[in-house]
């Protein structure tokens, strides 16, 4: 049975993978970026917990990283939609379906990347926290 935090974050990969955009979870950037954007969700850190006496509670606002990346002419307009998709994504249901407590996304520091003999990449690291309560650090 798979823990309330790989849980929430494999909720999270499944919102994302609804976006045009290809989403992978944990995995190296490929060499090619499609053509409607690439996101790669990174597990992050849950962060020192908050604790709660009887009963015995973990309240995490755990940060978890959103790399997303766009390549072409228009990269500015693509980056700007994929961002705004996420944020809509996440707006649409801030628990999950219930799975945590709130889910709130920040604001990209967007970079641009040259790539010799092809067009830039613009990038940037988007950080989520996943608010979440467990009965135990290791479940």
């Amino acid at each position: 049975m798979p823990t309330p935090r790989e849980t929430i974050l494999t909720a999270l990969h499944a919102r994302l993978s609804a976006l045009p955009a290809t989403a992978l979870r944990g995995e190296v950037l490929p060499e090619r970026v499609p053509a409607a954007g690439l996101l790669i969700l990174r597990e992050g850190e849950p962060g020192e917990p908050d604790v709660t006496l009887s009963p015995l509670r973990y309240h995490y606002q755990h940060r978890a990283e959103i790399e997303a990346v766009v390549q072409g002419a228009a990269r500015d307009a693509a980056f700007d939609k994929l961002a705004s998709s996420i944020g809509t994504a996440l707006a649409a249901d801030r628990t999950l379906g219930g799975l945590c407590d709130w889910v709130e996304a920040e604001a990209p520091r967007p970079v641009d990347l040259p790539v010799e003999g092809a067009a830039s990449l613009k990038a940037a690291v988007i950080p989520v926290i996943l608010h979440y309560t467990t009965a135990d650090p290791l479940a």
